[in-house]
């Protein structure tokens, strides 16, 4: 299967893919095994489907990425990945033909933490230039990840465009609002996923993807390093840019100010708050810069951050990156486990 990849950020598509890849490789291998003397049509299924999309090899034909950071963290990992830069500079008809392209396009312009200019930002205008390429190349499946705000954007006008224009392309279309809380990370990050496959092609059901037992919090936290750490199972909030926050960005606590004493009342929360990518700061959703009154509070660590977003705790220790940009790149990041669910319902029959 080939692929490509497009405002790639870190590479949690790309981990993802990896990771569902290894994964449908170990069951192939385990049909198999069971199949020797029996007959088992579900399994005998999935390894023909599996054969059809080419699983026994895996490859990536580019990437898109203008962040020099995050080109840098995924170029450690991904060294012999082709970058094509800039997406709108990219000619189409020039590039290999693959099979999925895989992006989660700008969202701050249709984020409801930022002025949701839709397509009047030229960040919002960048999904055409994803139709441009989907025209051009005809992959047979696509996947797009974008905020929950592009659904109700501009009364859902933006969203009706995006899905219109996708089908007039020749796709037809499933979409599903997942939260990273119910794919194994203690998140709250809700994020809306589209799957696209080509009209006339096999079309494996994706969605709907039930919920699925998280991670707690205490499993995430590396150390309580003088602070305190509940015993309580909790989860985090979603890791937004402001994970490196106070408060309910941070998914450790829930902090409360009273304008009067300037006291932060600390409580325990149930979840931890979206990852953005100007978490860096050391504050809250709320501009809070931060205090403390009996307990103690911080902010997380971006080895807490890659946690929480399912990478590896040194996916972003690479010589040259600070923390500042790490808590940047995480918050923009996909959340691999949730991509490696989807991937996997893509490349099998009925998901199993």
């Amino acid at each position: 299967m080939k692929y490509l990849s497009l405002f790639s950020g870190i590479g949690g598509f790309e981990l993802g893919i990896q990771q569902a890849y290894e994964d449908l490789q170990k069951l192939c291998i385990k049909d198999k095994r069971k199949s020797k003397g029996s007959s088992l049509r579900n399994s005998e299924g999935r390894s023909e489907q599996l054969h059809k999309f080419g699983l026994e090899g895996l490859s990536c034909i580019g990437f898109s990425e203008i962040d020099k950071y995050a080109t840098k963290i995924y170029q450690s990992h991904f060294p012999e990945h082709k970058n094509y830069g800039d997406i709108t500079k990219i000619v189409a008809e020039d590039l290999p033909d693959f099979d999925l392209l895989v992006g989660g396009f700008p969202c701050q312009s249709f984020s409801i933490a930022g002025k949701r200019g839709g397509f009047n930002d030229t960040r919002g205008t960048l999904f055409f230039d994803v139709a441009r390429i989907l025209k051009a190349k005809q992959p047979r499946n696509f996947i797009l990840e974008n905020v929950k705000g592009l659904l109700s954007h501009d009364s859902g006008r933006t969203f009706r465009t995006i899905i219109t224009t996708l089908d007039e392309l020749g796709y037809d279309l499933q979409w599903q609002v997942l939260n990273s809380k119910n794919f194994g990370v203690p998140q709250n990050r809700e994020r809306v996923y589209i799957v696209g496959h080509l009209r006339g092609t096999p079309r494996p059901e994706v969605f709907p993807i039930g919920e699925s037992n998280p991670k707690t919090l205490k499993q995430i936290i590396g150390g309580s390093q003088g602070f305190r750490v509940y015993d309580t199972d909790v989860i985090a909030t979603t890791q937004a840019s402001l994970a490196g926050g106070l408060g309910a960005k941070t998914g450790l606590y829930l902090a409360r100010v009273s304008r009067k004493e300037g006291v932060y009342d600390m409580r325990e929360t149930e979840i931890s708050g979206t990852l953005t990518s100007t978490m860096y700061k050391g504050i809250d959703a709320s501009g809070r810069t931060g205090g403390k009154e009996g307990d103690k509070i911080r902010r997380l660590t971006p080895t807490e951050c890659a946690r929480l977003q399912g990478f590896p705790d040194d996916w972003h220790k690479i010589e040259g990156i600070s923390d500042t940009q790490a808590y940047k790149c995480y918050g923009n990041a996909v959340t691999v486990n949730v991509v490696k669910e989807v991937v996997k319902r893509l490349l099998t029959p009925n998901g199993d």
